[in-house]
């Protein structure tokens, strides 16, 4: 996303966004017994709390009634189910299952994806795991596709838990394992979903995610120097940290990516590789740069790095980097694929 796409998002009138609880927001609005620079320090705080949530979820808010057209998973000749999931705070998520029907099923996929699309331009990627004889689940956040609601970083909390709690309760589901994959903004939904639900996944797979939205914020220029003022965080690193070591994570990284800077990645590899031990303990640490260090040898670039070598033996995390892999097509890669059908292959054996 380029500086002027993000200028030019950033200033859609607040009137747009305000419509969606009008009422509420209304009462919010800065009084006009009260001086003009409080009235105006309060007009540009709700300016920023409601654009900020247009910008960092584009997809989930639509305007005068537009209707959506969502693609099935019949496209791609997967048979799926229509699952309405209620969350905690009562909202309706219109969601996609995709089961085996003719072999026995290894696990169950759940899907978080990014912020400027939905489920259904996940199918082809869902394809790839239900091909390989996976049960899928497609979450679709509140806001976007057909869910009702407007996403925010709370509510899409709620929506990740409803997508747990559904398949983990389910009579055939809950049988298997649970793996759960996101990119980009569902990298940061997936990690916060495992760190509160670590006992009941199997394994992890992020691409293509941040540290948090405001370290994010920090690298645009002029904007930066705002990043402090961020309503929606999902400090990814920071939640990593809370997931057991003994829960294998596969990290999947575009070198060119110009959305999530690289270094994104790299820091959250460092996090995972320190995971059960004592703070401050630096000798395991690994640096995830140009090259990666693999005990007293560097990996070149395209290499894949594990936990284990990375001093962590009870763990079978890996960091897989694509030189050629941008923010949208990094699953596009040679060796992507293999990539994750080995790591799970290596977990579910």
């Amino acid at each position: 996303m380029d500086q002027l796409t993000i200028l030019l998002r950033v200033v859609v009138p607040l009137s747009k966004i305000l419509s969606f609880n009008h009422t509420r927001a209304a009462s919010r609005l800065p009084s006009f017994s009260q001086p003009p620079s409080v009235r105006a320090m309060g007009l540009f705080w709700m300016f920023l709390k409601y654009n900020q949530r247009l910008l960092v979820y584009p997809d989930g808010f639509h305007f005068d009634n537009e209707r959506r057209e969502i693609m099935t998973p019949l496209e791609f000749f997967m048979p799926y189910e229509d699952v309405e999931l209620r969350t905690k705070d009562k909202v309706t998520l219109r969601c996609y299952l995709m089961l085996q029907t003719s072999k026995a099923a290894r696990a169950t996929v759940i899907m978080f994806h990014g912020n400027a699309t939905n489920q259904g331009e996940v199918l082809d990627l869902a394809h790839r795991f239900h091909r390989a004889n996976f049960h899928v689940f497609t979450l679709e956040y509140r806001g976007y596709g057909l869910s009702d609601g407007a996403p925010s970083e709370s509510g899409i909390r709620l929506d990740a838990q409803a997508a747990l709690d559904f398949v983990s309760g389910h009579p055939t589901l809950s049988q298997l394992p649970i793996v759960i994959y996101g990119q980009s903004l569902g990298g940061g939904v997936a990690i916060d979903a495992t760190s509160r639900n670590s006992g009941k996944i199997k394994a992890l797979i992020i691409e293509n995610t941040f540290t948090s939205i405001p370290n994010v914020i920090k690298g645009w220029h002029v904007i930066g120097y705002f990043s402090f003022l961020a309503t929606q965080r999902w400090p990814s690193a920071s939640r990593l940290e809370s997931i057991p070591a003994s829960l294998p994570i596969l990290m999947l990284s575009g070198t060119l990516d110009a959305v999530i800077p690289q270094h994104h990645m790299h820091t959250l590899w460092d996090v995972a590789s320190k995971r059960g031990q004592p703070k401050g303990n630096l000798l395991n640490a690994v640096t995830c740069g140009t090259m990666s260090r693999r005990g007293s040898m560097l990996v070149a670039e395209d290499e894949e790095v594990s936990g284990k070598e990375c001093g962590v033996p009870a763990v079978k995390d890996k960091f897989k980097k694509f030189s050629r892999g941008s923010h949208n097509d990094t699953c596009l890669q040679p060796e992507y694929w293999t990539t994750v059908f080995d790591f799970l292959d290596d977990i579910l054996s």
